[in-house]
């Protein structure tokens, strides 16, 4: 079974505020591919459009063994949310500076592919600084430790 693929640029690019697991429209070759982990989070947000939220510029590389039906590598994928969440969401989305990326694909427990999305704030270039200086300290720490 595949790990978890993470987007850790997310979490130095933002202040994540709110988590939401979120379904994904997906293609039978698509779901392989996340399989073996061929997944990049490069450039990938999501936006509403008609009241569905869609994630767009998810990297899902074609699948090794496809055959002239293979998906596109990139293209809009749409998120599947319940509307009291959707709702929830783009009541945030209307104050400034907040923004919706993806943080994390993953399989559940039923081998479904999910989408953890994370509402967060953009983080200045001071904040990153004190993030990079926070994560070497924690190093430091460990590294005493053994």
């Amino acid at each position: 079974m595949a790990k978890e693929m993470n987007n850790r640029q997310a979490y130095y690019n933002y202040y994540i505020e709110d988590k939401y697991v979120a379904g994904i429209v997906l293609l039978g070759t698509e779901v392989k591919s996340i399989r073996d982990g061929k997944v990049s989070f490069n450039d990938a947000f999501c936006l509403f459009d008609d009241g569905e939220l869609w994630v767009r510029g998810l990297y899902i590389a074609e699948y090794s063994h496809g055959t002239a039906n293979n998906h596109i590598a990139v293209h809009d994928r749409k998120l599947l949310l319940q509307k009291r969440e959707l709702k929830k969401i783009q009541a945030k989305l209307k104050e400034k500076g907040y923004t919706i990326v993806p943080l994390r694909v993953f399989l559940n427990e039923k081998n479904l592919v999910k989408v953890e999305i994370g509402l967060g704030k953009g983080k200045k270039l001071h904040d990153k600084r004190e993030t990079i200086k926070d994560r070497d300290v924690q190093k430091e720490i460990k590294r005493y430790l053994k």
